[in-house]
């Protein structure tokens, strides 16, 4: 069996399985996701096992279109009607669930190392679902607008306390020494070194697609420097997510007929992210879901209690629209490649707990990812944000 066979797989039955989520009101992330659960090892085998690493760049390509994208929202009209609102929704709803899930893990009896792991592992949320499901029913008002950049930032957040966090797990565990550089000094640069690479290839970006006249040429300018900016990350071991969204932060403000080529680039990514979640579905286990016990109904448990009741707080201080307080929440539970690579990040570090931790994040990933989606849809639904003619 080929690539080509299997990317053609998934291409067929990610369609084909839209058709069936119209019919029931799915999103079509939802659809993808299941047609990977049906094409994957753990079903038909369309795309086998030993076939999966050598499509793992298209899901990181994806990954840093979809920061791209996300980068492309944080335009200074947008943010000085937003303020600090977002910022301010996006630390309380990451310190909420990261400290509910630390708090109920060590009061049900799990060592501390597994805990603090799970905890910080709880932050992360899954921009690409989201966007997926903006874009498909063209959202728009206060919900969205606050969204977005929250889906945007978390992953800074998350990163930060994910690396203080391990940092101590190794302690507990008796594996690492802690140190002011292995808990702060590291995380930063690597956030500060990301962000100034996004900005600079921004800044190319900008200025050099004024050398290019005709629209597909700055669509293949603008496709070059989000591959190089991937790449860089890649080999540089920085965040992709965190440059690729700076780069169109940088492009959206300062490049010429931005707003069209970001629509181009719209255009382009639909084929990329489709593969992007049948491939994430194909690569979840189902046979981990009842390994998890009570430990992955906890975090299940408090992860999402602690994104809701964060997310309501830091609206609440912000005196941010009441759908914002009541919606937002639900808005955050996707949780998918992020999470994912923090789970493998945890396997290396922690060898006698990561397997655990790194089922308990598959499991929940397969539910999130399924009922995440659903969720979004029906949270901006309620808040008048899709029009009933997309829905």
């Amino acid at each position: 069996m080929t690539v080509l066979f299997s990317i053609a797989a998934a291409m067929i039955f990610g369609l084909l399985l839209t058709r069936v989520a119209k019919l029931v009101h799915l999103p079509n992330v939802t659809a993808y996701l299941v047609a990977g659960l049906i094409i994957g090892p753990y079903g038909l085998k369309l795309m086998p096992t030993e076939l999966l690493g050598g499509l793992e760049i298209i899901s990181t390509v994806a990954l840093g279109f979809i920061a791209f994208s996300i980068g492309g929202e944080f335009k200074l009209s947008n943010i000085r009607m937003i303020g600090g609102k977002s910022i301010t929704i996006t630390f309380f709803q990451a310190i909420m669930a990261v400290g509910m899930v630390d708090i109920a893990l060590i009061v049900c009896g799990f060592d501390l190392s597994t805990s603090l792991t799970l905890g910080a592992i709880a932050a992360a949320t899954a921009p690409a679902a989201t966007m997926m499901v903006v874009r498909q029913y063209k959202a728009k008002g206060p919900l969205t607008s606050t969204l977005l950049p929250v889906v945007a930032m978390d992953d800074a957040i998350g990163l930060v306390i994910f690396s203080v966090s391990i940092a101590l797990a190794k302690t507990f565990a008796g594996s690492g020494a802690l140190t002011i550089s292995n808990m702060l000094i590291e995380p930063l640069l690597e956030i500060f070194e990301s962000l100034g690479l996004g900005a600079l290839i921004g800044l190319v970006l900008a200025f050099g697609i004024r050398l290019f006249h005709n629209r597909a040429n700055r669509l293949c300018v603008t496709l070059a420097c989000v591959m190089l900016g991937i790449a860089l990350a890649d080999m540089w071991h920085l965040s992709s997510l965190l440059l690729c969204m700076m780069i169109g932060a940088i492009y959206c403000n300062l490049g010429m007929d931005a707003d069209t080529v970001m629509d181009l680039c719209d255009r382009w990514t639909p084929p990329l992210l489709m593969l992007f979640f049948v491939i994430s579905g194909a690569d979840l286990d189902l046979a981990v879901v009842p390994t998890v016990g009570m430990l992955g109904v906890v975090y299940l448990a408090t992860r999402s209690l602690g994104k809701y009741v964060g997310a309501y707080l830091g609206a609440l201080v912000t005196k941010a629209d009441e759908n914002i307080r009541k919606y937002l929440g639900i808005t955050l539970l996707p949780q998918a490649g992020v999470a994912i690579g923090m789970a493998q990040l945890a396997m290396s570090a922690l060898p006698e707990q990561g397997p655990r931790i790194r089922a308990v994040v598959l499991c929940a990933t397969l539910i999130y990812e399924l009922v995440g989606p659903l969720m979004t849809k029906k949270a901006l639904q309620a808040a008048g944000e899709i029009d009933p003619k997309n829905a």
